[in-house]
């Protein structure tokens, strides 16, 4: 929105989880849609993610660095084409580590993941990518992102449709949890205490998307420490 009644504001949502609304300004928004329409396309594209139990996640999937699947990773798309996994950009973690440092804090600040006292925490090193589409139509359940060995913030950044993304607590897929309106170009980030917590994307809003990014639905760039 041009003019908003009620600014957004930089929120923590909980110890260790911040929206930083707008992080991202137009252009690297472009930017952005266009290395995922690239990296969706074959080999080890865009698919549908099918779970053990026989569901099927909603929204589709492409991953860079380490391909995830229902529920660990590997090199190649075990559960789709077979193809090796698409390389992670290093540029692509660069703008992780200026995430996590805008959302948390350089590293040693106090009230930071190294706050003085304390070792001083060294810079992510952002190795994997999940991209998941939305469509109008597409929800993500409550879950966890717990098949790392690595306990590096999680960062999130959104594009096109805005979306309510729902952020609970360590123990439960259910209350307490606040929702969140997340737009185009918001940042969210997670880590410390928030790292295990379990979130997800009950409702995408259709046609909410900034017209200029020529994008039809949601794009969610999630990027993780593999500790592998």
């Amino acid at each position: 929105m041009d003019a908003e009644l009620f600014p957004r504001d930089r929120t923590q949502i909980a110890p260790g989880a911040v929206h930083v609304p707008d992080w991202l300004d137009a252009r690297h928004q472009r930017e952005l849609v266009t290395a995922c329409r690239a990296w969706a396309r074959p080999p080890a594209g865009l698919r549908t993610v099918h779970t053990p139990g026989g569901g099927t996640m909603t929204a589709r999937q492409v991953c860079l660095g380490w391909h995830w699947y229902p529920y660990g990773y590997a090199r190649t798309v075990v559960d789709g084409d077979g193809s090796p996994v698409k390389p992670f950009p290093e540029w692509l973690g660069e703008l992780g580590r200026s995430a996590v440092r805008d959302a948390l804090g350089e590293p040693g600040e106090p009230g930071t993941l190294g706050a003085p006292g304390r070792p001083r925490a060294p810079s992510p090193s952002y190795d994997i990518a999940l991209i998941n589409f939305y469509d109008s139509d597409a929800r993500m359940g409550m879950h966890r992102d717990s098949d790392e060995t690595a306990d590096a913030p999680v960062v999130s950044l959104s594009l096109g449709d805005s979306c309510v993304f729902r952020f609970g607590n360590t123990e439960t897929r259910t209350r307490p949890y606040t929702d969140v309106e997340l737009r185009s170009g918001d940042l969210f980030v997670f880590g410390g205490p928030a790292r295990l917590a379990h979130h997800g994307v009950p409702k995408v809003y259709a046609g909410t998307a900034p017209p200029e990014l020529g994008l039809t639905g949601r794009l969610n760039i999630t990027l993780r420490v593999s500790g592998r």
